[in-house]
């Protein structure tokens, strides 16, 4: 299972900071929206400059202009994007022509999504990775909701991750879920010791899989 850290709403400093702190326990590091609107493209490709090895995702959310938004983040050193579920079909295929011309994949964030009928839309166009996102301004009305699975409910050929609020506490609950990448921000980024909170987290992740 991928342990992806989400870094957003931080400064450059603090993000070079995170990563340093906490590289030896993330496979993937996300670029949030909120940081690619304040330091554009420039922070995508020095960090993926400074973690060649790492996967890097660029959350653009996308949700029109999808193949220059695409091609964006892709020359910028992105190996996935990310683009809305609610965008037009024309937006989504847009954007997964230009991630196969590049070699890059494609992650469509279901933020919004209630109907499952969508997924199966989705899959149709040739998507094969989601995230399932309980919203930022969401969880101020509490933690992740269970009917939130009922959106991928017999759904096979995806990959899937998912994001919102997951900290410590609420991380084990997840592990038995279909899931292939936990996607984790504030409660590392916020942490008093980041470093120790993301190995302490990993390693919840690392003895399930032994386990099962």
């Amino acid at each position: 299972m991928n342990f992806q850290l989400a870094l957003d709403r931080l400064t450059r400093d603090r993000c070079f900071q995170l990563l340093k702190e906490t590289e030896a326990s993330i496979d993937w590091i996300e670029v949030g929206t909120g940081v690619i609107k304040e330091y554009g493209m420039t922070i995508v490709r020095d960090i993926k400059t400074a973690y060649p090895e790492k996967i890097l995702v660029a959350d653009m959310k996308t949700c029109d202009a999808g193949q220059h938004e695409a091609i964006q983040a892709f020359e910028a050193g992105a190996d996935i994007t990310t683009v809305m579920a609610f965008s037009a079909d024309r937006t989504i295929t847009a954007t997964l022509e230009v991630a196969k011309d590049y070699g890059k994949r494609v992650m469509v964030d279901l933020l919004g999504v209630t109907d499952p009928s969508r997924l199966i839309e989705l899959q149709n166009l040739g998507v094969d990775l989601i995230s399932l996102h309980y919203g930022k301004d969401m969880q101020l009305e509490g933690e992740m909701k269970e009917n939130l699975f009922t959106l991928i409910d017999g759904l096979e050929g995806m990959e899937v991750a998912i994001a919102g609020g997951i900290n410590q506490h609420s991380l084990s609950g997840l592990l038995g879920k279909r899931l292939d990448t936990i996607i984790i921000g504030s409660a590392i980024t916020a942490a008093d010791n980041p470093g120790q909170t993301a190995n302490d987290m990993k390693k919840v992740v690392k003895q399930y899989e032994v386990d099962h």
